[in-house]
């Protein structure tokens, strides 16, 4: 809570220095992370990351920024390059099951001995895909894990990462790329999420 409560006064700061009503995109970098914590007076964590992790992939941002937003749009922040990000006002998107769909039954073929070490991670999810296939029965293509926690670099977004990778491949021979990203206790599947699973699939 102390550091959710000192991530918010820093970013709702940057945030409202420049907003003007009207504004759709509003630029910022992590050199104003630590010119407003100073301002602030405002102890900044070890890793400057985990404020933009927390508002990009965990937590809502602050109510004075939701409140500057029209009906039926949001704020999310976008990375536009190496340390450089932007408030964007978008559509409202929310991820979630759709109630309405009809449930596939589908064995547990956990193997035993991973179901009794398997923590309560993102990981531990992951590992339960891989080992009942999901991906391929949900997508209809045989599909191979390449690599976990893919990270990498695209150009004018910078820095990003997905839990997994695989590979698919359809009878008539055409590969895909897919990404995989497993969610665990409070965290959220976000736009910004897959917005950046697009651009690696397209790298």
């Amino acid at each position: 809570m102390a550091n959710s409560n000192r991530y918010s006064q820093i970013i709702e700061a940057i945030f409202l220095k420049s907003f003007k009503r009207g504004m759709t995109e509003i630029p910022f970098d992590r050199d104003q992370l630590v010119k407003t914590s100073k301002r602030l007076k405002i102890s900044l964590p070890k890793n400057l990351g985990d404020i933009l992790y927390s508002f990009r992939y965990r937590n809502p941002l602050p109510k004075k920024i939701l409140e500057t937003a029209p009906e039926g749009l949001e704020w999310i922040i976008r990375s536009i390059g190496r340390s450089s990000y932007q408030f964007v006002l978008t559509k409202q998107f929310q991820i979630k099951p759709a109630q309405h769909f009809a449930i596939t039954k589908i064995p547990d073929a956990t193997p035993g001995i991973i179901s009794r070490y398997a923590l309560t991670d993102e990981q531990a999810l992951l590992a339960k895909i891989r080992y009942n296939r999901l991906i391929d029965i949900f997508t209809g293509l045989t599909c191979y894990s390449l690599q976990n926690h893919l990270r990498t670099t695209i150009p004018e977004i910078g820095q990003v990462e997905t839990d997994e990778i695989y590979i698919g491949i359809d009878k008539n021979g055409a590969h895909y790329v897919l990404p995989v990203q497993g969610k665990g206790g409070a965290d959220k599947l976000g736009v910004i999420q897959i917005e950046q699973d697009f651009s690696i699939a397209g790298a």
